[in-house]
């Protein structure tokens, strides 16, 4: 366990902006201030997690939240990727989908997601499993710095 709970660096790849209001929402009204940074697509994800394009200053995620359903870069595509990455493979990576396929399930598991988590439909049921992602992985897990 940690010490206590410490400010992460979040991650969220959503392109609904929808999804990712309710997202900022639910950090907002967390107690920890956590850096929420958000990118709509797979694309850009990769950019800003090595540090290219438009995104050289941006910090290293201590935890990223991952849609599925991207534009011009599939999420499988982009777990992939992490976890083949020497650099980024040990990056907490948890699917927050609409997908409740075994398909889907099965292979973010054997692309080494570390949790898969269906977005509920239910403005406050997502606005909880937000919060219990966060409270996991700030005051439960202990992350590599």
């Amino acid at each position: 366990m940690n010490d206590g709970p410490h400010p992460i660096e979040v991650l969220l790849v959503e392109d609904d902006p929808g999804d990712v209001l309710l997202t900022v929402e639910a950090f907002e009204h967390n107690k920890v201030n956590n850096s929420l940074h958000v990118v709509n697509d797979g694309e850009q994800a990769m950019d800003f997690l090595r540090r290219e394009g438009e995104y050289p200053e941006a910090p290293r995620p201590d935890l990223i939240l991952l849609d599925l359903n991207l534009p011009r870069k599939d999420g499988r595509e982009v777990l992939e990727e992490i976890k083949h990455d020497d650099d980024l493979r040990r990056i907490p990576v948890v699917v927050l989908t609409t997908s409740e396929a075994d398909e889907d399930i099965l292979r973010s598991y054997n692309l080494h997601a570390n949790a898969y988590v269906t977005k509920p439909v239910d403005f406050d049921r997502f606005i909880s499993v937000v919060r219990r992602i966060d409270d996991f992985f700030v005051t439960v897990v202990k992350l590599p710095r």
